[in-house]
């Protein structure tokens, strides 16, 4: 293709689709379609111009052009508040709600295999000698010791803020991560599990099981159902990989995506209230019982959104994923 010759021949036609675009009034209907036809022609160009005679200036001008045009033809839509509680009374509760056959058993099997660690750990002064020194593990253990100093080491606020961030960054990669064939989903989970497990095992082996379990139930059943949804989550996106369903791997990986991305947001809001149970109540001088009675209340506070406003939304077919009028068409294929 003679690159000259194919812009003499069509510069008018980018040059009056771009004064369209800057008229700064409303199109009449006539211009209007003129405009729709003019923006397909200079869509097909731009495909013509990169496939075959690549020049990187006439590229930039014509992709500028078509990603204005098609603003205009498709129109724009921005997110306001009503999408945001739209977001938190329907559509985070229902994602959560629908994925329950993923993590939920990942939490029952996480802790069972926490709980196990932590008994062999336990039961063994082998492993327990494997693990640390004697003496670090009374440092560990003991009253005041590290386990209970933990949580009061830093400013309530500042420590709420750093627990929010660490958790939120590992169930943001527990739902991207998914995708990699649910491997390093996996190991993320384990890794939690085993320091779950190895904190029950110490503690219990100094015979200060109570005092362990009264410091991490308060914040630890919502941070840990939180984890456990991200990771059962990321599996879930991991077998759309290897098992798309009815639709191809491409669009069922896309539903399956957005919806966790929707997820992270809400989790980390969910984090968010653990992260301040855990600076603020945990350490406090609130007897145990009254503690972990805030963090059961918060648990069953967080059940309840999700299998009430969940349930519901999930019912009408709300999935978590963006509108369907939002997304691209997207046609079965045979299973």
């Amino acid at each position: 293709m003679d690159l000259d010759v194919f812009v003499n021949a069509h510069r008018s036609e980018w040059d009056r689709l771009d004064h369209l675009l800057h008229r700064g009034r409303r199109l009449t209907g006539a211009e209007a379609d003129e405009l729709v036809d003019l923006y397909q022609l200079t869509a097909t160009h731009l495909s013509l111009i990169q496939s075959s005679a690549p020049d990187a200036l006439l590229i930039a001008r014509l992709t500028q052009l078509v990603a204005r045009a098609r603003s205009t033809v498709t129109g724009t839509r921005r997110a306001s508040w009503r999408d945001a509680a739209r977001f938190l009374t329907a559509g985070f509760p229902a994602a959560v709600y629908r994925s329950r056959n993923w993590w939920i058993p990942t939490a029952v099997l996480s802790t069972l295999l926490a709980a196990l660690v932590g008994w062999w750990i336990g039961t063994h002064p082998e492993v327990q000698s494997a693990i640390a020194a004697p003496d670090d593990l009374r440092r560990m253990t003991s009253p005041g010791g590290e386990y209970e100093t933990y949580y009061s080491s830093h400013p309530a606020a500042s420590f709420a803020a750093q627990v929010w961030t660490n958790n939120a960054q590992a169930a943001a990669m527990c739902l991207v991560l998914g995708a990699f064939l649910c491997v390093p989903v996996i190991w993320i989970l384990f890794l939690n599990v085993l320091n779950l497990g190895v904190g029950i095992g110490l503690m219990s082996s100094a015979g200060r099981l109570d005092t362990f379990l009264g410091l991490i139930l308060p914040h630890g059943l919502l941070e840990l159902t939180a984890v456990f949804v991200a990771a059962g989550t990321g599996l879930r996106l991991g077998w759309t990989v290897i098992d798309p369903g009815p639709y191809t791997r491409r669009t069922a990986l896309a539903q399956q995506g957005r919806a966790a991305i929707g997820m992270a947001i809400g989790l980390a809001l969910i984090l968010f209230v653990s992260g301040v149970i855990e600076g603020f109540v945990t350490p406090s001088g609130l007897p145990t019982w009254a503690r972990i009675a805030i963090g059961i209340a918060a648990e069953l506070a967080f059940l309840a959104y999700v299998y009430i406003l969940g349930g519901r939304a999930a019912r009408t077919g709300d999935s978590g994923d963006i509108a369907g009028s939002e997304r691209s068409a997207e046609l079965p294929v045979a299973a």
